[in-house]
């Protein structure tokens, strides 16, 4: 099958994310256009302190109107290397960097209409190391023994689908 793009528009340019229109060729030769979110990319941790237990955030997210139990988590900046954000993020999000940083896999979130790309990383030997969180950010950090998370995963208590993704990239590493 061959997709030829055959225009490209910005619709909006923003702080995180930019959509852009796209106009494309499909394979029997007609045009359709897509809607698509364009983002740098991002980063998630799953980090397991001394006592076994995986460290989460509480916050609230305006596109789900509620407060939201999820892993650390972050955007890319221009150029960043995934790794040198996730430790950057598990700092400003939780206070804690670590000695132990793995990569356990990366994936779009929604290909469907969006290029953002998430690097999954499990990050033990835990140490204090905080960071000013973002000036935006208001969360409190939730540790939970890794049996219960899994407990609480298998029961749809995280609406969260990186949160939920990591836990699984990371099962077989931590329990």
């Amino acid at each position: 099958m061959t997709f030829q793009q055959i225009s490209r528009d910005s619709i909006f340019k923003g702080r995180v994310f930019d959509i852009e229109r796209v106009q494309v060729r499909l394979p029997d030769e007609r045009a359709a256009y897509y809607e698509m979110v364009t983002h740098p990319g991002a980063v998630s941790i799953v980090p397991v302190d001394e006592s076994g237990r995986i460290l989460f955030v509480r916050q609230f997210r305006p596109a789900a109107w509620q407060e939201v139990l999820e892993l650390p988590a972050g955007t890319l900046e221009k150029g960043e290397d995934p790794q040198e954000c996730a430790i950057r993020e598990l700092r400003e999000e939780t206070g804690m960097s670590a000695h132990k940083l793995e990569k356990l896999g990366a994936f779009y979130l929604a290909p469907g209409y969006s290029s953002e790309y998430l690097h999954m990383f499990l990050a033990r030997d835990l140490f204090k190391a905080p960071l000013e969180a973002d000036s935006d950010e208001f969360l409190n950090v939730e540790a939970i023994d890794v049996a219960k998370a899994y407990e609480m995963a298998r029961q749809g208590v995280f609406k969260d689908g990186k949160s939920l993704a990591g836990l699984f990239l990371a099962e077989p590493l931590i329990r």
